[in-house]
């Protein structure tokens, strides 16, 4: 148990969980309680805030895919000059979330990265199994490349940002995407990401115990794979992706004992392997989704990574202090 590795200021949170156990029988109770939680989440209440430009829009699906729904954000006080703009993918486990959930980061992004942001409402799992979700979020970012001068954005600075499943999703798009060779994303922002089906078996004895366990992930796993047999896709598992030359510069943070560690790590190794800028960090005493405590630890994480992103779409740091 990695209970004594937990940072002091984030064990508050080790109390307010999510059931224990994650199934069809429990998943209803789960996804109200994570809205539920979500919904207590103070609102940004600045004036800055409160004068994002806001829109929903439902976009063509990919081919013969249901439109999809996304959320638009942009500064209030834009100047006419071309912005760039972030594809933003909630996580979840691939069975619960909505864009909805992401409103309040959402907002602060557009007002303190001077971007348009568009996140994703993604169907999910077990209802819409792979490959759905991925190509929800692949014809938001066909849509959003293609909207560049009504949305007022660069093509050419479109990043693509997840947290947990929607940075697996994230890395999966950025695999699509360049296969398919119709949009290149500039960077790929990764928290926490859900890379790889197969850490649900990890034997490592100080990951997964809080936030997000192996058995939630099994679950998510098997709820997103359906009837998909082995080989898996490397566009449902990033992980088992043969060649990761050709990516987008790439930032990947992830705590110390979350379940995901070993597997960000590895992806982070082949990245830079494969000749990818790779900016990599890995938070002491963080478990999954520490994010969301108040805790000296997030600040920080929240700092380096609005820093990183800041120069991933405007070249300089001004804005991340």
């Amino acid at each position: 148990m990695s209970r004594h590795l937990v940072d002091p200021e984030l064990s508050v949170g080790l109390d307010a969980h999510l059931p224990q156990t994650l199934s069809s029988e429990t998943l209803p109770q789960y996804r109200s309680m994570l809205f539920a939680m979500v919904a207590a989440i103070p609102k940004p209440s600045s004036e800055a805030m409160q004068k994002v430009r806001f829109e929903e829009r439902q976009v063509p699906g990919y081919k013969a895919g249901p439109d999809v729904r996304v959320l638009v954000y942009a500064p209030g006080d834009r100047t006419e000059e071309p912005l760039p703009a972030i594809l933003h993918i909630h996580g979840g486990g691939f069975v619960s979330g909505s864009a909805d959930m992401s409103d309040p980061n959402s907002r602060s992004y557009a007002v303190d990265m001077n971007c348009v942001v568009v996140s994703v409402d993604y169907r999910l799992a077990p209802e819409t199994a792979f490959p759905g979700p991925l190509e929800d979020c692949y014809a938001a970012l066909l849509w959003l490349h293609a909207a560049g001068a009504e949305l007022g954005i660069d093509p050419d600075r479109i990043m693509v940002a997840g947290e947990s499943a929607g940075a697996g999703l994230a890395a999966a798009l950025c695999l699509l995407a360049r296969d398919r060779g119709q949009v290149r994303p500039c960077f790929q922002y990764l928290a926490e990401p859900m890379l790889d089906h197969r850490s649900a078996g990890s034997d490592h004895p100080h990951t997964g115990h809080f936030g997000w366990t192996r058995g939630h992930n099994r679950f998510g796993w098997s709820s997103m794979l359906g009837e998909v047999d082995d080989p898996v896709s490397p566009y449902a598992s990033p992980a088992v992706a043969e060649d990761l030359a050709g990516l987008p510069p790439t930032f990947i943070h992830i705590g110390a004992i979350d379940l995901f560690l070993e597997e960000s790590l590895e992806y982070a190794r082949r990245l830079t392997r494969a000749g990818v800028s790779m900016e990599l960090h890995v938070w002491p005493g963080a478990y999954h989704a520490f994010g969301a405590i108040n805790a000296h630890v997030s600040r920080e994480a929240r700092r380096v990574a609005h820093t990183a992103i800041q120069r991933a779409l405007h070249g300089q740091t001004s804005l991340g202090k």
